[in-house]
């Protein structure tokens, strides 16, 4: 049982990794006490997310539903034949991730199986459950069981997950509408988009980073570097946003370069001094 619990936390790992350059570099500035487990709570996120993004069977609905049911069930008998959702049900055993934080992701997840024109309280409640409980479930990890910490820190931790989730929407807005039918920001017409919508967004996402990041200065050591980095590749890209027209976001994927990414990397080892 060792072997295989070790094998499904380093496949959680090899999928978070593809899929995400920027998160596998700020990841290396996590400790090795939390690494795997925030590799595994982004593995089973991530088959989700093929799941209702770009799996186009028939049967997406009842694939998500038996995923959803597969960890519930992995959870109560502490193992899976499926190695990521194995590995996700021992963090979550762990770190007391519960249903109360599992079950608003799934339901946000099906919210994407139907192509949407997002309202306010759809939008509210797509994000909680999208991004928001994702920061809660790291933030379990990150704060080992110390239930205060947690909760002073729950906070700050859904902000962020919910800034990060504004700006990928911003990004991806073209991908998002023309390839899939979705337009996540309420109030707002893809074909109307203007330049006082895009600052208006911007304005949003500034203010909730400001809000996160004082809140997560108060981050345990295992966290704080890679957390601090992950918010600085965000400003970039929201600052790189903020430079491009509406015909840009509407015709390319705004990116950080490899250089800056390293350059920004550097930076916060060096100050959290910290290997990665």
């Amino acid at each position: 049982m060792d072997l295989y619990k070790a094998v499904s936390y380093d496949l959680s790992r090899i999928l978070t990794l593809r899929y995400s350059s920027s998160f596998g570099m700020s990841s290396r500035l996590f400790s090795r006490s939390v690494r795997q487990d925030i590799y595994a709570i982004y593995g089973l996120v991530r088959i989700a997310d093929e799941i209702v993004d770009s799996y186009n069977g028939a049967d997406r609905q009842s694939l998500l539903q038996d995923l959803e049911t597969e960890v519930n069930a992995a959870i109560k008998r502490g193992y899976s034949t499926n190695p990521i959702v194995h590995a996700f049900a021992l963090t979550a055993t762990q770190y007391a991730i519960e249903a109360s934080l599992i079950a608003p992701f799934f339901a946000s997840m099906r919210m994407d199986l139907v192509p949407t024109l997002y309202k306010d309280k759809d939008y509210a409640t797509y994000i909680y459950g999208s991004a928001e409980v994702i920061g809660l479930m790291c933030l379990k990890v990150f704060s080992q069981n110390d239930s205060q910490l947690y909760t002073t820190l729950s906070g700050g931790a859904r902000v962020l997950g919910a800034a990060y989730q504004k700006v990928n929407f911003l990004r991806d807005m073209a991908s998002d509408y023309n390839e899939l039918g979705r337009l996540y920001f309420p109030n707002v017409e893809y074909s109307k988009f203007s330049e006082k919508d895009k600052q208006t967004i911007i304005a949003s996402i500034e203010d909730d980073l400001d809000h996160a990041e004082a809140s997560l200065r108060q981050l345990p050591k295992n966290s704080k570097a890679a957390v601090m980095l992950s918010v600085k590749y965000y400003r970039r890209l929201l600052k790189q946003l903020k430079k491009a027209s509406v015909a840009d976001i509407k015709s390319r994927r705004v990116r950080i370069n490899a250089f800056e990414k390293l350059w920004l990397f550097a930076l916060t080892a060096l100050r959290y001094k910290v290997a990665g």
